[in-house]
């Protein structure tokens, strides 16, 4: 049971009031049809194997079986979800679709003679349709490629409507499918002991709780000056650093610059939750950590981004894994790049301070269930696997630190170097969005053409009308590779590097399932520490191809990911979910995408990347098989799995020899898989020229004097590892610099 759960932002309590999701009474009533189709009524005599500690005459595997997503208020919780998430060109296919299906024409258009009838008028709507005739219509539109765009709307409809059936919570804290697939929620044993500070409060303000009325007082009472322009209808602050982003570029920044003497500010359009705030619940915490609430596509659908959106950052909710840059890369940077700084032993020296910061540790007392297959897999094989240094003591056993670590035993940026900024009387502004940057035309003589002088804000809050006017000596940029090309675009910035080189790690997951009878490996998918063993995947010329690590994975997120081949198949797979190990592979992405204006994502895969996820996924596989898995499988849209009992050498390389890296879902094959990406970087990359980068060795603008950026996007390109420590160390050198030259002057 999740218990009653307070933190109003994260507590998953119902919704009050009506919905403004928009939809008609028809495209709810047909999208209600769709979502029976994905997880329909089931008797609970069926058959699901491998469940031997829960028979399905079991109280809560009868109620699973019965249950359907198309049950209220689920249909108008996934519409709200589609109107509130998705581009609106995607919002307006999906509703498109439900509009013709919930016609009959239409029906008969997408539905062809399935819908067909024996009584006049012959032509049955879709949610008229027999349940088993709409689950062929719904296979149909997966396979054939005349359906790509219907597919499409048909991904949205699924992972909305999924989601929300596995996340909702009750007003107990719990969900009626949690017992029968065996998830229950991170509940802190000892939450007496954990620490009820807010280590960021005294120099916090959190508009979402000011008024206009009392605003420039909370400023003032920070030590900044405030002066209110109503011509300009804007409150005017004044201090020597403002940052844009309070994650593992801006907390570093906001830590260097406050420390040596200098008033800084920084703005964050997401909220502040300190450790006892956090929820174990999987959809508030998506919805307030994470960037789009999690659901952020590109624009074929090919690759899923996650990105952290809250104090903190990425920090507040990736998975630990504290890897330094590797030797190779830091080689390739100072001498292809010619960018003498990670040729130097200043980054050296940065990265050992970095670790020393943040708390990183070597070692891992007691690993998770996932983690424990990974290492028993590759033992098995004969493979090396290593140890993967965690910002977290030792004994640090949770699965949930992807939505925030509620023992605050994770390091992040809002427990260190964001700590030592406001104890040196740093400003943290949250619910507060830059819109742009303050420019204007430079001196004759400069170098650079335009100057900036800071960034207009403004509030989440309804109740404060005026926006912020921020002047500042400097201003950095740290909202991340995903963000800060937004915020170049918005401010009139044309550098050609800018939104360009988009490095994205793609990732591909293979899953392996262990019954509960295999007593060798303890615990569940969701519990332990998310990533404490790494393999490296070595070609034939030594050079690794990609690395295999273990995700933390919710139901919710589960099903996003997981393959729709029937709504029975869909019920047998999440009945073996907490026993499902899953392996992600990560690649050095030598391919790139590009980040538009309005914050839609392109991206495309090189050749060899394509061969590199494909050894990697392969690999897994035969670590799943090794560590003694009964079936293993991928995420291909097929559903693309093997059993591996009494299977046979020859049968299993026939089997891998089937795993590739195939297209997204507007891929014109009948076969197409969802890639993943939780590391983006080098949007705005370094360059030694402003042909090269869209900064320069400093991080400063190519085009606006006292412009920086402290965050991923300056990456040179794709590190191939979990990049917090390669980011850390770059903003350390970075902001020292920038520090210098303020000081300085």
């Amino acid at each position: 049971m999740g218990g009653k759960y307070q933190q109003p932002l994260l507590s998953g309590e119902k919704r009050e009031g009506g919905y403004n999701h928009g939809f008609s009474s028809a495209e709810i009533r047909t999208l209600a049809s769709v979502s029976e189709v994905v997880f329909p009524s089931l008797s609970p005599n069926s058959n699901f194997e491998g469940k031997e500690n829960q028979p399905s005459s079991s109280k809560a595997v009868q109620a699973f079986l019965e249950a359907s997503a198309s049950e209220s208020p689920i249909p108008d919780e996934a519409a709200e979800m589609l109107s509130k998430r998705t581009f609106i060109e995607s919002l307006t296919l999906v509703r498109v679709v439900l509009l013709l299906l919930s016609t009959r024409l239409g029906t008969l258009l997408l539905c062809g003679s399935l819908c067909l009838g024996d009584k006049w008028p012959y032509i049955n709507y879709f949610s008229c349709m027999p349940l088993e005739k709409r689950e062929k219509v719904l296979q149909s539109w997966f396979k054939h490629r005349l359906f790509t765009l219907i597919r499409i709307a048909f991904i949205y409809l699924k992972v909305a409507c999924l989601f929300i059936f596995f996340s909702r919570v009750g007003e107990d804290g719990d969900n009626p499918a949690w017992e029968a697939i065996g998830y229950h929620v991170d509940n802190v044993e000892n939450l007496s002991q954990v620490t009820k500070e807010r280590p960021l409060h005294k120099g916090m303000i959190e508009t979402i709780h000011e008024k206009d009325s009392g605003l420039p007082q909370s400023l003032t009472q920070k030590g900044l000056q405030v002066t209110e322009d109503t011509k300009q209808n804007v409150y005017k602050i004044k201090c020597d650093a403002v940052i844009v982003g309070s994650g593992c570029g801006g907390g570093v920044a906001a830590a260097m610059l406050a420390s040596s003497g200098l008033k800084v500010v920084v703005v964050e359009k997401g909220s502040y939750f300190a450790p006892t705030d956090y929820s174990p619940f999987e959809g508030p915490s998506m919805d307030q950590l994470y960037e789009s609430g999690g659901i952020l596509p590109s624009v074929d659908g090919q690759m899923l981004l996650l990105a952290g959106s809250t104090v903190g950052g990425g920090s507040a909710v990736n998975w630990s894994a504290c890897i330094k840059t590797p030797k190779s890369i830091l080689q390739e940077w100072a001498e292809d790049c010619q960018i003498p700084l990670f040729g130097s032993p200043e980054y050296l020296s940065a990265m050992d301070i970095v670790c020393e910061r943040i708390g990183v540790t070597e070692d891992c007392k007691e690993e998770g269930f996932q983690n424990q297959v990974l290492r028993k897999g590759c033992e098995n094989l004969g493979l090396e696997v290593e140890k993967v240094p965690r910002n977290s003591s030792e004994s640090h056993y949770c699965g949930s630190c992807g939505f925030g670590c509620r023992r605050g035993d994770k390091k992040g940026t809002g427990r260190t170097w964001l700590v030592d900024a406001v104890n040196n009387d740093a400003v943290i502004l949250t619910g507060c969005k830059a819109e742009r940057f303050i420019l204007e035309t430079n001196k004759i003589g400069r170098t650079r053409k335009m100057k900036c002088f800071g960034v207009i804000a403004k509030t989440s809050n309804k109740n404060i009308t005026k926006k912020l006017h921020i002047e500042a000596k400097v201003t950095i940029s740290a909202c991340g590779a995903l963000l800060t090309p937004l915020l170049m675009y918005s401010s009139g910035l044309k550098n050609q590097n800018i939104g360009r080189n988009l490095h994205l790690h793609p990732v591909l997951m293979a899953w392996g399932y262990f019954p509960d009878s295999d007593s060798e490996f303890k615990g569940k998918s969701h519990e332990g520490g998310i990533i404490t063993s790494l393999h490296k995947v070595v070609a034939t010329d030594n050079k690794v191809q990609a690395i295999i690590e273990t995700p933390s994975i919710g139901p919710a997120q589960y099903t996003a990911f997981c393959p729709w081949e029937s709504g029975l198949d869909m019920k047998r797979r999440m009945l073996k979910f907490s026993r499902t190990a899953h392996m992600i592979t990560i690649i050095r992405d030598q391919g790139s995408g590009k980040v538009y204006a309005g914050g839609r994502v392109t991206y495309k895969f090189d050749a060899l990347d394509r061969q590199n996820i494909q050894a990697g996924l392969r690999q897994s596989l035969r670590i799943l098989v090794a560590a003694g898995a009964v079936e293993v499988g991928t995420h291909r849209s097929d559903g693309q799995r093997i059993r591996c009992k009494g299977i046979s050498n020859e049968e299993l390389e026939e089997f891998l020899d089937s795993v590739s890296s195939v297209g997204g879902p507007m891929f014109s094959g009948e076969n197409w898989v969802v890639h993943t990406s939780a590391h983006q970087m080098g949007s705005c990359r370094m360059g030694i020229t402003e042909k090269e980068g869209a900064v320069d060795e400093n991080g400063e603008s190519w085009e606006a004097e006292g412009l920086f950026v402290c965050d991923a996007s300056v990456l040179p390109s794709a590190i191939g590892v979990n990049p917090m420590i390669t980011v850390q160390s770059t903003a350390y050198c970075l902001s020292k610099r920038i520090t210098k030259s303020l000081t300085q002057k």
